[in-house]
């Protein structure tokens, strides 16, 4: 006699079996290469309601059942002024993962709106991210997860570099600078997004963009996306390039400093020339370039 599956032991299987090496390979990859998670933390993962925080809730939750390292988790969602359908959207989605989430309220979107309504989105997140850490201390927490992934990294760097005039890079863990004690995790940081797609179709699941005004009015040709212009930059090069997402990826993980003209530590901009002098008087006579 065949068994029927749940919705949820079907998405999780498919993970645990399709998507063994797309996704719970590289996100159990992440937790050790970054040393994301220790014994005894408390976790707030911060569900938005999209494909990447939902995969994350799962994928925690399905990590702390076999974990040997004990460790507690909660499922907080900040509802910061969805319409009703999408609120429903997410409790839907939840209920059948089987997450057990909390939700919080706010006003979050409409506050970022009045007060730039040109550009509310940075605002937006920073505010949202205060809002997280705010509760999950609340609750006991001493992390909050994110579901940025490999492909946000690469994209936030180049766009960064291209549009902002410096070199960041999204790390896949921060010490909160407002809340002293807490930090920030990333454990999809090696996951595509290319493969939580494939996961979100393949479950047949509908999980929500953003929902804010802002962000409607762009998906209809109103206001641009240089996020988007990125996606589309990296899939022109990767045709004659297949590793060329891989080989950024590295690179943020092999910056030679010595070549840098300039760069900021600690809040403090340093220029080559500091180093310059003392590199020519180490070099010896027979050192001399011709």
């Amino acid at each position: 006699m065949s068994r029927t599956f749940t919705p949820c032991q079907i998405a999780e299987r498919s993970i645990q079996k399709k998507y063994r090496r797309e996704l719970w390979g590289p996100f159990v990859a992440a937790i050790k290469r970054y040393a994301l998670i220790q014994e005894n933390d408390r976790i707030a993962v911060c569900i938005s309601g999209g494909k990447d925080s939902m995969l994350l809730a799962k994928l925690m939750q399905m990590l702390q059942r076999i974990s040997d390292i004990p460790f507690s988790l909660c499922f907080l969602v900040m509802d910061p002024g969805y319409a009703p359908a999408n609120r429903a959207r997410i409790e839907e989605n939840a209920a059948r993962l089987e997450i057990p989430i909390q939700i919080c309220q706010s006003n979050i979107f409409a506050v970022s709106e009045r007060m730039d309504a040109r550009k509310p989105c940075y605002l937006c997140a920073k505010m949202r991210r205060g809002f997280l850490y705010h509760h999950a201390r609340q609750l006991g927490c001493n992390k909050i997860a994110l579901g940025h992934h490999f492909s946000d990294v690469i994209e936030t760097t180049l766009m960064g570099m291209l549009y902002g005039s410096q070199i960041q890079v999204m790390r896949p863990k921060l010490h909160s600078n407002h809340f002293p004690g807490m930090e920030l995790i990333r454990p999809l940081y090696c996951v595509h997004e290319e493969h939580i797609i494939a996961w979100r179709n393949y479950n047949d699941l509908s999980f929500l963009q953003c929902a804010c005004r802002f962000t409607e009015r762009c998906a209809t040709g109103e206001g641009d996306s240089k996020r988007q212009e990125i996606k589309a930059l990296i899939r022109t090069l990767k045709a004659n390039c297949p590793q060329l997402e891989k080989n950024l990826f590295n690179s943020l993980h092999d910056v030679n400093v010595d070549t840098l003209l300039g760069f900021s530590y600690h809040g403090q901009s340093h220029s080559f020339l500091e180093m310059f002098e003392e590199e020519g008087r180490r070099l010896s006579p027979a050192d001399d370039e011709v």
